[in-house]
């Protein structure tokens, strides 16, 4: 079992190169982020180099109010180039995935429609740079109205994507916290997801918190999902106090996979 940090969540306060460094030495097998535009690719691409991680995704463009545009009616130019932003920043940075966002669409008439274009405009540019598009289904409590919520709305667009004959690099992100908030078995979820599942990011529920508490038993789910998923477990999570006194929930399991 391997872990990633997220860089949106943990080390915020660092720069993204000083915050890289500080994954590593926590013990991190990989660094994930949401939004790095802002930051120097080839500065990014140096500081992976220089601790030998490697970066699995980052996000298309949600700074906005509607959280992403994938999904919103009538932004399909912009929510285009959103998509080729990313995809240019990943090929710079030797990143695999890019996570479209699907903004806050209400599931309006025509939503799910625009949404299944964008990504089919996504998985085109995806396969010119063996790259991997991934979708996330987010609980309508940490975004109301946000267009993607359950892990059966995401099984019913990839499995229409493929349908259709778009390229099949579009999959799934398996949130432990969102999953849970929504009122689905985590488990159960990761079953039905079945090879669609590209990704995996853990925090504790209710609080998102480490993942060490709370109602999720992750000594029994990362094991279990691990039998049929090769991918990371992504750390997404809020810190109850002070980030690097909280890292002790890692421990166990980088001491276990020594063992």
């Amino acid at each position: 079992m391997r872990f990633a940090a997220n860089l949106g969540f943990l080390w915020t306060d660092r720069t993204l190169h000083d915050a890289i460094h500080a994954a590593a030495g926590a013990g991190f097998d990989a660094v994930e982020c949401h939004m790095p535009y802002d930051e120097d690719p080839l500065a990014v691409r140096a500081a992976l180099d220089q601790v030998g991680l490697p970066m699995l995704g980052l996000n298309t463009d949600h700074s906005g109010p509607e959280v992403g545009l994938g999904a919103i009616p009538g932004r399909e130019v912009e929510a285009r180039d959103d998509v080729d932003r990313a995809v240019e920043y990943a090929v710079a940075i030797g990143c695999a995935t890019v996570h479209v966002m699907a903004g806050r669409s209400c599931r309006v008439v025509g939503s799910e429609a625009t949404y299944r274009a964008n990504l089919a405009y996504a998985a085109e540019r995806a396969v010119e740079h063996d790259l991997t598009v991934l979708v996330e289904p987010i609980t309508t409590n940490a975004f109301a109205g946000y267009h993607l919520q359950t892990v059966g709305q995401a099984v019913e667009t990839i499995d229409a994507l493929r349908a259709d004959g778009v390229p099949d690099v579009v999959r799934v992100i398996l949130d432990f916290f969102h999953v849970a908030d929504m009122g689905d078995d985590v488990l159960d979820a990761a079953g039905r997801l079945g090879d669609r599942l590209g990704h995996v990011q853990i925090a504790a529920y209710p609080d998102r918190g480490e993942p060490d508490a709370g109602d999720l038993d992750f000594g029994a789910l990362i094991p279990a999902i691990s039998a049929g998923y090769d991918g990371y477990f992504a750390a997404e999570y809020r810190p109850r106090g002070d980030l690097e006194a909280g890292l002790t929930w890692l421990s166990p399991w980088l001491a276990g996979r020594a063992a």
